[in-house]
């Protein structure tokens, strides 16, 4: 009979070299959950370029899809249009990520990502990120003269709570403080959304949001577009044109969407941030860096 003698220091020295080598691999390896990024309006995926280079700098490895359906003036197109055609790209994107992706929207992309995933009640999202978008709607005209030259604020009412009107992804948006009887009445999607007023689809709505690990609003007193800024994080005008925090409005105390919900789980993060135009929000580095990234393990 042989006996052979082992080496226990060497043995140790063998098994810590196993370990840490696992361990710098695991590290290595680790699989980053897709990013799912939804341009602003007309615009396309070049915009979002940044974003995603930046990402996939931070973590390397991330697949990062960036959408350039209804680039340019087919972003013009009604938002229930577009949500249905996004739509299904998300459920077969999803699919093929079982543990689930992260959503991305800027600007006029932002809501249209929220109510993708509203309209999605299996879905697998796990973090939504708003990137200055018009979650309680818009009513200002800066950037609307680029696609509506010579509109005027107090008469855009006219065109947009109107049959063709709603045929434009503004006038699905479009929040009049001083005409809401008519924005209830011919707004065929903010409201609807926003569960303002009731539908057949109105718990799917809610139950879809509260399903999320987060939801992050982000946006700033600077934006200069989205109008009142607050939108971004659902805050908007009362009839008196004072500006009403979401935490003060209906849609929060009555828990309409799941709002409160998320906030009271400490799912919902507001982030306010100074000094950026509303059209540097996709093109600032230190933007993904500071208030981004973190969401996107």
């Amino acid at each position: 009979m042989k006996y052979h003698y082992i080496n226990v220091s060497k043995m140790k020295s063998i098994y810590t070299f196993i370990f840490l080598s696992l361990i710098l691999t695991s590290k290595n390896s680790y699989a980053y959950k897709p990013v799912f990024l939804m341009h602003g309006i007309v615009t396309g995926s070049i915009s979002m370029d940044l974003i995603k280079s930046r990402i996939q700098e931070l973590h390397p490895g991330t697949i990062v899809y960036n959408t350039n359906k209804f680039s340019g003036w087919s972003s013009v197109e009604s938002m229930w249009y577009q949500v249905q055609q996004l739509l299904l790209d998300i459920k077969n994107i999803t699919e093929q990520h079982p543990d689930g992706i992260h959503l991305l929207g800027y600007s006029q992309g932002a809501l249209l990502a929220r109510s993708i995933l509203q309209a999605y009640p299996e879905h697998n999202i796990k973090n939504f990120i708003s990137l200055s978008g018009p979650q309680a709607g818009q009513y200002g005209t800066q950037f609307l003269h680029l696609i509506f030259p010579g509109l005027a604020l107090k008469e855009a009412y006219e065109l947009f709570y109107s049959r063709v009107g709603q045929h434009t992804s503004v006038g699905n948006y479009w929040n009049d403080p001083f005409h809401q009887e008519l924005y209830h009445n011919f707004s065929q999607y903010l409201p609807y959304i926003n569960n303002e007023l009731k539908s057949t689809r109105s718990a799917q709505f809610k139950n879809a949001l509260t399903k999320l690990n987060k939801m992050v609003l982000i946006g700033g007193p600077d934006d200069n577009v989205i109008t009142p800024w607050e939108s971004s994080q659902f805050g908007f005008y009362n009839d008196n044109m004072t500006v009403v925090n979401l935490i003060s409005r209906p849609l929060y105390q009555q828990d309409l969407i799941g709002l409160k919900t998320l906030d009271e789980s400490g799912r919902l993060d507001l982030i306010t941030v100074p000094g950026v135009n509303h059209f540097m929000w996709h093109l600032n580095v230190s933007i993904v860096d500071n208030y981004i990234i973190n969401y996107l393990d």
